[in-house]
């Protein structure tokens, strides 16, 4: 399992996933799950996989094939002339790895896909395995794949369209801290990407691993928080 957030703002677009893989609690292993292509000034495209490893793998490299040799580019997400089109690149590539991976059983994935290209605005998309998918709007700013119940709650509460992206980070983390308390198969390191829009650049991302102080100080305050605000709600009376 895996937890994969991307979240729409006005400043543009943040992106979280964590890299935690099992196939059991004796086979626990660590997998990037965010890739993201990027033509300077002229686009930037990131994808966050959940599901079936060999399903997700598989996608990520046919739609890397597509971008080196000419002969393969067709259909490649860096020649596409808007991210709707990228959307159904990917998830057309997605359908045909699934069916071919024994009729889809067991092998199914989800993805979230969002980016820019020149000359309209960021988007950002939810992508299912069955090839289909749609879109993040005013009323749906964020989507969630993997293991998303316990981390929602926060971000539905929290959320606001202006915030920055310093703001939008620690939103993050804190869905994420909760999500990594209730279920072992979601753990840190966390990639993050934030991208802001018409910049056309991915520079600010990175890697938040177990000893990060920040994060530390984040799980740790937010625990207390927590504990401060229930004791101040008033007392049930029988």
């Amino acid at each position: 399992m895996t937890y994969c957030v991307g979240l729409r703002l006005n400043k543009g677009i943040v992106f979280m996933s964590d890299t935690r893989t099992n196939a059991g609690v004796d086979n626990i292993s660590v997998f990037k799950k965010m890739m993201v292509w990027s033509k300077p000034g002229e686009r930037v495209i990131t994808l966050m996989t959940a599901g079936n490893l060999a399903t997700t793998q598989a996608v990520v490299s046919l739609l890397d094939e597509r971008m080196k040799a000419p002969e393969d580019r067709n259909p490649s997400v860096l020649e596409a002339p808007s991210m709707f089109q990228v959307a159904r690149i990917m998830g057309e590539t997605l359908r045909d790895v699934v069916q071919k991976q024994n009729g889809g059983s067991g092998f199914g994935a989800t993805m979230i896909v969002g980016g820019q290209i020149a000359g309209s605005e960021p988007r950002l998309f939810l992508v299912y395995p069955e090839g289909n998918f749609i879109e993040a709007s005013v009323d749906t700013p964020f989507f969630q794949i993997g293991e998303t119940k316990y981390g929602k709650p926060i971000i539905v509460r929290a959320y606001d369209p202006d915030m920055g992206f310093e703001d939008a980070i620690k939103l993050l983390l804190v869905s994420f801290d909760s999500t990594i308390k209730a279920n072992l198969s979601v753990d840190l390191p966390i990639d993050y990407l934030a991208y802001e829009a018409g910049s056309f650049k991915a520079d600010e991302a990175g890697r938040i691993t177990s000893d990060d102080p920040y994060f530390q100080s984040i799980s740790s305050g937010w625990g207390d928080a927590l504990k401060t605000a229930f004791h101040s709600l008033p007392n049930f009376k029988f």
